[in-house]
């Protein structure tokens, strides 16, 4: 990946964010989940994997774990068994497990809601706990994933390294309504700003791209 030296400037960013939550004013994940239990488990079976994916697979586990309890006293393999065709899914049935006893024995059964506690769960880093929290309660944070770094970094919106840098500059820059412009940022990034072939030609936010796809951001 080429670094790009082009950063929006603020009426820039103003202009982004307002186009953002004007193409998505209602946008939510596109995972599907019932509760708290189901949302964290999607998000953390989600990384790496296709959001289409995941929504074949939970559908079983969930009837056969419908709750904490049961997870926590399930038998890893048979996550293993449940959840085959999702990327890395030896490591996330572990770590499935791990979490549910975690909240058990830390939490009272009860799954956190504040970032400092999410991710001392297993599986559970500052994105996943982000993304639960914004998706549940609103919160508002920003999580960087795949399809937000690369918006975000097309756009000039931030050329850090990292998603965890590129988090704190989008949540300095937007400021406000960060569960929204998550959301609308992986929703552009996933159907319109494609990592391949992007869609530049009909883009309403083609004046502020600072590369118009010449790089695989």
């Amino acid at each position: 990946m080429k670094n790009m030296t082009k950063q929006a400037n603020k009426q820039e960013v103003i202009k982004i964010k307002e186009k953002l939550l004007e193409l998505y004013p209602e946008s939510t994940t596109e995972l599907n989940y019932t509760n708290m239990y189901e949302l964290i488990i999607a998000v953390m079976l989600s990384a790496q994997c296709t959001d289409k994916r995941v929504n074949i697979i939970t559908p079983a586990l969930f009837k056969k774990y419908p709750d904490i309890e049961s997870l926590a006293n399930a038998n890893i393999d048979d996550i293993k068994s449940l959840i085959n065709t999702c990327s890395f899914f030896n490591n996330k049935a572990i770590n499935l497990h791990k979490m549910a006893n975690q909240v058990i024995d830390e939490f009272e059964g009860n799954i956190p809601l504040n970032q400092k506690d999410l991710i001392k769960l297993a599986g559970v880093g500052q994105k996943t706990a982000n993304v639960v929290l914004l998706e549940y309660t609103n919160a508002n944070v920003m999580a960087v994933d795949t399809h937000v770094f690369r918006v975000a970094h097309r756009l000039g919106l931030s050329k850090a390294k990292t998603a965890i840098k590129t988090e704190e500059d989008l949540t300095k820059k937007f400021k406000t309504d960060l569960h929204k412009l998550h959301q609308a940022m992986v929703l552009f990034g996933r159907y319109h700003c494609k990592a391949l072939n992007p869609q530049c030609e009909n883009c309403s936010l083609k004046k502020y791209c600072k590369n118009n796809g010449r790089f695989k951001v």
